[in-house]
């Protein structure tokens, strides 16, 4: 049988404000956004591998090692509470209309700087293997368990959770007692094109999920994240992707 055709979109706007400009700022000796992209091309996976931004600059970096940008995203899909789907849906069509059409396209955010070649060629095999699924999804264990955590409603407060027996609620059951739970990472999504184009959604309505291992899921979202992922790397805890592409300056672009 004929594997269905992939495209992998990174996306990479510019205007980050807790940490500024963190998709091409220097970790390890290159832009965080190469490591996207190493890892990307590296997998095999893709027909395609395209990021998408709204900066020129950024632009600049991603041709740079290896990626496509055919087009810059659209302002209005740029925003801070820009939601994916805006973007991903004028991508798909945009390039569509050009004749470029895959079967299934992956996300794989550049704030994920320890995910690997291997990370992506593993949930994709997970991904083809199931049948009647839309999407696959990155997930972890959750490091703070939702059954402790509470809404506030002026001066009382109640559960989030509101679930467990009467005598021995979540919020004060130990946490070793309590039924396993995962939050979704920024490592990856895997999802049919399909979804997107007739549902309007990234996920769809049946997932498959997808356990990152270490560090893969590791995500980068405010200085302290940045600090510590390199304090891991200096103490050889987690690793970078190979990036073979000399590192980027503006006379290489």
């Amino acid at each position: 049988m004929t594997a269905p055709s992939a495209v992998a979109f990174i996306p990479a706007r510019q205007g980050s404000k807790r940490v500024p400009g963190k998709n091409v700022r220097t970790i390890g000796g290159h832009p965080m956004l190469a490591y996207a992209i190493a890892s990307a091309l590296e997998s095999g996976v893709f027909a395609d591998v395209i990021v998408s931004t709204d900066s020129e600059p950024i632009a600049e970096v991603a041709r740079h090692y290896g990626a496509q940008v055919p087009f810059l995203r659209p302002a209005p899909f740029a925003g801070d509470t820009s939601p994916d789907i805006e973007w991903l849906d004028h991508a798909l069509r945009t390039l569509a209309a050009s004749g470029r059409t895959w079967d299934c396209f992956s996300l794989l955010r550049p704030t994920s700087p320890f995910r690997t070649a291997a990370t992506i060629r593993r949930a994709w095999t997970t991904f083809r293997a199931q049948e009647g699924v839309d999407s696959l999804r990155a997930i972890e264990k959750c490091a703070q368990h939702p059954g402790k955590m509470w809404v506030v409603r002026g001066d009382r407060m109640f559960p989030l959770l509101p679930f467990g027996p009467a005598e021995q609620p979540w919020h004060s059951t130990p946490y070793q007692a309590l039924p396993l739970v995962y939050v979704q990472n920024a490592s990856l999504e895997i999802a049919w094109t399909r979804v997107v184009l007739e549902k309007r959604t990234i996920a769809g309505d049946v997932l498959v999920p997808f356990v990152t291992e270490g560090y893969e899921g590791f995500d980068i979202n405010d200085p302290y994240d940045w600090m510590l992922a390199e304090k891991l790397l200096a103490e050889g805890v987690a690793s970078l992707p190979d990036v073979r592409t000399l590192p980027f300056t503006a006379a290489t672009a």
